[in-house]
């Protein structure tokens, strides 16, 4: 079986879902069970795509749904702060680490040998 605990993007996603529950926890009742808990799910999914990706020999399908799931992830962060349920600090953190997670998963398929449009994955 395939090790995937030891990878930056591994690690990254970790981070990320580490500052997302720090960055829902003080969410109103009628966000935390909805939005704030779509994030963390979309970022534990991450980990299932990084898994896969890491244990197959073709992986770009699985780093396209990863890259897929950060723009997600991106779209719901930026929807906290808009609505402003998400204090600025907890924002910036979370866009930081969005970033570099999109940045590894893009060099990721660039290593794999497929070519990546630049996309920006930044909130």
């Amino acid at each position: 079986m395939a090790r995937y605990e030891h990878l930056p993007i591994y690690k990254a996603t970790y981070d990320l879902l580490l500052a997302a529950m720090q960055g829902t926890k003080s969410f109103p009742r009628e966000y935390k069970y909805t939005l704030g808990q779509n994030i963390k799910d979309e970022i534990v999914g991450l980990v299932v795509f990084i898994y896969r990706a890491n244990s197959t020999r073709d992986r770009a399908d699985h780093i396209d749904a990863i890259l897929e799931r950060i723009q997600v992830i991106s779209v719901l962060i930026r929807l906290c702060h808009d609505m402003k349920i998400m204090q600025r600090k907890h924002y910036a953190r979370l866009v930081e680490l969005t970033q570099r997670l999109g940045q590894q998963a893009q060099g990721w398929k660039r290593s794999s040998g497929k070519t990546v449009p630049e996309q920006d994955v930044s909130s």
